[in-house]
């Protein structure tokens, strides 16, 4: 398709920032570019009809990080790099709830709570016995014990009777939170184009050419807010990972309310009211939901339902409403990629499934490197 002389005098022309990725950190990346430079042409690029990735299909966890999670990360990572990981999460999370306020955010302080399986002895004894070092190394975050034992009191089957629990996590309206943050892009005169997918991009002397899958047209800068996508232009540490969900309908006197993770964080669930949202599974196909597609397999749609009919709501009737998924990136260390690709081309991806508790300030972030 050609541009016509109207087209591209009103939408294409003299465009200084060109973001691509109409998620949770393009949006913010877009909103800081806005703050620094109000003058300045800022156009998002968005594949799909809503943002294609993670940031409306996520189970809106406001976490930092589950005991275990943890621990596994100090076998991978220094004390000092586990304190900054969980440190960047805590601030990021802050960030988010004082741009658009818990009320939009419809932020709830539940607590966050790891369930060990029954079979799981050994990883809950270690766990429990690590409490006092995790909680001591990660106190200049919280200013308090970040985690401590939770009985049981929601009536879960086939799990050890304590939990091992953050009261300082919480939950969010994902749709809220996204919608908020359209409007406030929107209204700060920065355009967004959705359906609209970058096959390719160019950088010369003068500029970058980027090409879509319907025209073609000139950015002074380009930032890459794709997260689990950017593999097709990130030469890095980086993988799509799928993310497999379904949300029951409205179950009457429901009593669970939280965040909750199980088998070492592959298993996740939450109340939505009266619902219970439920993900996860992934270990049980990593290299099959290593993939770009969204989509729901039978193998991990099976799992969920017989974990929420064993495990979460023993004895309890209920009826799926909805399945979905969404795409993460994720790679062998937990820190985003946050680089220059060359002078006028930066990316923000690889939020390891943390999206919701870095995606503003790596957004932020990534305006700063333009």
């Amino acid at each position: 398709m050609n541009l016509s002389h109207w087209e591209y005098n009103t939408w294409f022309k003299d465009i200084d920032y060109t973001v691509v990725g109409s998620g949770l950190v393009g949006l913010s990346c877009a909103l800081e570019l806005r703050d620094k430079y109000p003058s300045a042409n800022i156009i998002i690029l968005e594949r799909g009809v809503l943002p294609q990735g993670a940031s409306t299909k996520n189970a809106g966890f406001a976490c930092f990080g589950s005991i275990s999670e943890i621990l596994d990360d100090l076998n991978h990572h220094s004390p000092e790099e586990v304190l900054a990981l969980v440190q960047k999460r805590y601030e990021g999370i802050e960030l988010l709830r004082s741009t658009l306020g818990d009320k939009v955010l419809k932020y709830q302080q539940l607590g966050g709570h790891e369930l060990f399986l029954d079979k799981d002895d050994e990883l809950f004894e270690q766990c429990r016995e690590e409490l006092d070092r995790v909680n001591k190394l990660l106190f200049p975050v919280f200013n308090k014990q970040a985690f401590e034992l939770y009985p049981n009191t929601f009536g879960f089957q086939k799990v050890k009777s304590n939990f091992i629990t953050n009261p300082l996590e919480g939950q969010i309206d994902t749709g809220s939170m996204m919608a908020a943050l359209l409007s406030k892009v929107q209204a700060s005169g920065i355009k967004i184009f959705n359906a609209m997918e970058v096959s390719g991009f160019e950088e010369d002397d003068g500029g970058i050419s980027v090409v879509t899958d319907n025209f073609e047209f000139r950015t002074e800068k380009l930032l890459i807010a794709t997260n689990g996508f950017a593999g097709n232009w990130v030469d890095a540490d980086l993988a799509p990972a799928r993310a497999q969900v379904l949300i029951t309908k409205p179950i009457p006197g429901l009593q669970i309310r939280g965040t909750f993770h199980l088998d070492k964080g592959f298993y996740y669930f939450r109340n939505v009211e009266d619902r219970i949202l439920f993900g996860g599974g992934r270990n049980l196909n990593i290299k099959g939901e290593e993939t770009q597609e969204l989509g729901i397999t039978d193998q991990i749609q099976t799992e969920l339902e017989r974990l929420l009919s064993d495990v979460i709501l023993p004895g309890t009737s209920f009826e799926i409403e909805r399945r979905w998924s969404g795409i993460m990136g994720v790679g062998s260390r937990k820190m985003p990629i946050l680089k220059r690709l060359s002078e006028r081309i930066a990316c923000g991806v690889r939020l390891g499934g943390m999206g919701i508790a870095i995606g503003c300030s790596v957004g932020r972030d990534l305006a700063r490197l333009a």
